[in-house]
Parts: structure tokens; C-alpha cells; sequence
């Protein structure tokens, strides 16, 4: 049984937590009610959005074409070609054409064209699955990536109008909330668990055996030699929705991108390197919280590091960056409330679309 002297200090440990919750909270309110507001021209279209299954970035992409279009259909992979029939869109925009899609969806794609409708697809896995993406690309009017170093690619193949557009964050989904103890970590990830993602954190383990971790994602079975983190793992796929209270109650997040070397990770045969940044790093900048990320080329277009993100480039600086944030906490509070108004501001689905509309020529 606890002493009154034991309980007493539980409950000002838990006042003390509560109130810095509060006050993450309140700032991050007050940062985000400084970004003006603004009604953005709505186009006189009818566009047919194809799904992927990636809840964060069709939920942006829908509630932002929904604002910027005069009609917005959602159709699935399998229901595009009946929906596309029944409404005769302006626009057919296919979300990635991977994974969820069948087996006849060029040969759709092209039933579609035939009915005079514009297609145009973006790709957000690339360069990972570049051994499909190479013919898939040829099927569509107009080609769009988030991947810098694939514009070239696509067009040295045949493709006539190739377009560079980076992800975003879905800021009704990425945002600040208020979150549980059980959320609450120094420092969380959340990812599949990449040879070079294992690398790192078997480097770090040592450091962050005394830390509150939290890892999640697939195939961190590959870190099974890693007794230090084995308590911090959560295995298998997160919903989105605790993606974002994890985010929110973490002090760090770690952001690291794949590799793009063919192997049993990646369909990526021609070795296509990778310049720019994945979702993740607006999506955990969207919740108000410090990122520290591996460096990709085109990170400085949209972050400013050590302004309003940080950056590493081994497990070393990785370590010592953590080690200073965790002991700084109103340096580490404003570079996430700089964050938080870069993202919102910025790095919205808003701001994609009207930017993927405006480069359409529909005829």
C-alpha cells in the first residue's frame, strides 16, 4: 500500500504532466489561429478522385478537391470505370495506381480516355516501385510525383506531361490534440522497419534503454537481437488515429526514409535514387511536435532545419541531438511550434491540388 507521502508525490507528478500537456496544447491552438484564413477560387469541374487506401492523403486530397472543384466524385479502384460512365467527369485523378489496384486497370484507364475524359495520375510511392511505375505512367495524360529525381524518368520514357508535386499534410487529420498519458513518450517512431531504420536504432539502443520509447510498425522482428528496445516495440500496422496521438504525446519523433536500392524492400530495378521527402515529415510537423529526419535533397524547399525542423545525418548526431532537446524544452517547444505554423500554412492539400489543377490543361 502506497504512503500518503508516496501518493502525494504521484498526484504532483501527474499535475505537473497535465499542466504541460495543457500548455503544449494551448500554444499550439495559439499558433494555428495566427495562420489567416483564406477561400480559395472554386474551378468549374467535375473531377473523378480514384483512392488508393492510404487514409491521410485521400482524406486531404478529397476534402481539398471537394472545396475546389464544382463537383467531386470518390470512386474506389474497382468502381472508377462505372462511376466515370455515369458522371463523365472533366478530370479522372488516380491516386498512386499500386497496390489495391486489379490487374485491368490500364486497360480502364484507356476505356476512359476513349469517353474523351482527361486522366491524370500521382505517384507517392516513387522511386520504390519504379519496375511498375514505368508502364503505368504511360497510360495517363498527365503524370504527377511527389519524387523530384523521377520527373526526368518519366519523361526520358515517353511521358508528354510530367509534373513535380510534393505531398502534404491532411490538416484536419495532423493536427494538435490533446492526448492520454498512454500517448506520452521522450521519443517515438513509427514506420516499417527498413534494413537501414534497423541499423540505426540497433546503434541507438544503448542510449535510449533508459528512455521512454516508442517504436511501431511491421518487421521489427528484424531487430531481434536489440534486447534494450524489445519492450518498446509495437508490432504491426497503427491506425492513423493513434499515429496522431503519438505524435502529439511524443517529446521527438525520428523521421528516417526508406532506401531505394532494389531488394526484398523496394521493386526498384534501375536503382532511382530519392531527392524528396515522404509524407511523414509534414504529417508529424502538422501535430505540433519536434522531428529530427534524415536529410533529403529538396527538405530545405519546404523546412528550414533548425528553424522549424532538425536534421541528422548518422546515429552520432542522431544521439546528440536527442541528448539536447530532451534537456532543452523550450528550444525544442518553439522549433515545433515554428513547425506546426510552416505545415498548416504551407503544406496542405489545399495547396497541392489548386497547384495540380492549375498546371491541367483541359480541353
Amino acid at each position: 500500500m502506497k504512503s500518503v507521502k508516496e501518493k502525494n508525490i504521484n498526484s504532483n507528478e501527474d499535475y505537473r504532466a497535465g499542466y504541460k500537456e495543457g500548455y503544449r496544447y494551448g500554444c499550439c491552438s495559439a499558433v494555428l489561429s495566427r495562420i489567416p484564413h483564406f477561400s480559395p477560387a472554386i474551378r468549374n469541374l467535375r473531377v473523378l478522385y480514384v483512392t488508393q487506401g492510404f487514409e491521410g492523403i485521400d482524406g486531404g486530397v478529397s476534402e481539398a478537391l471537394r472545396k475546389l472543384v464544382h463537383v467531386c466524385i470518390i470512386a474506389s479502384p474497382e468502381s472508377m470505370l462505372q462511376e466515370a460512365m455515369n458522371h463523365r467527369p472533366d478530370l479522372l485523378l488516380v491516386m498512386n495506381a499500386l497496390h489495391v489496384f486489379p490487374p485491368d486497370h490500364a486497360e480502364k484507364i484507356s476505356q476512359i480516355k476513349q469517353m474523351g475524359i482527361h486522366t491524370a495520375v500521382w505517384f507517392v510511392d516513387d522511386p520504390y516501385f519504379s519496375d511498375d511505375t514505368v508502364s503505368l505512367s504511360l497510360q495517363y495524360d498527365e503524370v504527377f510525383t511527389h519524387e523530384l529525381g523521377c520527373v526526368s524518368f518519366y519523361q526520358e520514357i515517353g511521358c508528354s506531361h510530367v509534373h513535380y508535386l510534393p505531398l502534404a499534410a491532411n490538416s484536419e487529420m495532423f493536427r494538435p490534440l490533446h492526448v492520454a498519458p498512454e500517448y506520452q513518450n521522450d521519443i517515438c517512431f513509427i514506420g516499417n522497419a527498413f534494413w537501414n531504420r534497423v541499423e540505426l536504432f540497433e546503434q541507438l539502443a544503448p542510449y535510449l534503454e533508459d528512455k521512454k520509447v516508442m517504436i511501431a510498425g511491421g518487421h521489427w522482428d528484424r531487430l531481434e537481437h536489440c534486447s534494450q528496445l524489445s519492450s518498446a516495440i509495437r508490432h504491426g500496422w497503427i491506425p492513423v488515429e493513434e499515429t496522431v496521438s503519438y505524435y502529439n504525446g511524443a517529446k521527438i519523433v525520428i523521421n528516417m526514409h526508406r532506401p531505394t536500392t532494389a531488394g526484398q524492400d523496394n521493386r526498384n530495378s534501375i536503382n532511382l535514387g530519392g531527392r524528396s521527402i515522404n509524407p511523414r515529415t509534414y504529417e508529424i510537423s502538422g501535430c505540433g511536435t519536434l522531428q529530427i529526419t534524415d536529410l533529403r535533397e529538396d527538405l530545405i524547399s519546404y523546412y528550414r532545419p533548425g528553424y522549424d525542423i532538425e536534421t541528422f545525418i548518422d546515429a552520432a548526431e542522431l544521439q546528440s541531438k536527442i541528448d539536447y532537446y530532451l534537456n532543452h524544452e523550450e528550444e525544442r517547444q518553439l522549433i515545433a511550434w515554428r513547425s506546426l505554423w510552416t505545415t498548416h500554412q504551407y503544406h496542405t492539400y489545399i495547396d497541392r491540388l489548386s497547384r495540380l489543377l492549375d498546371m491541367i490543361s483541359i480541353h
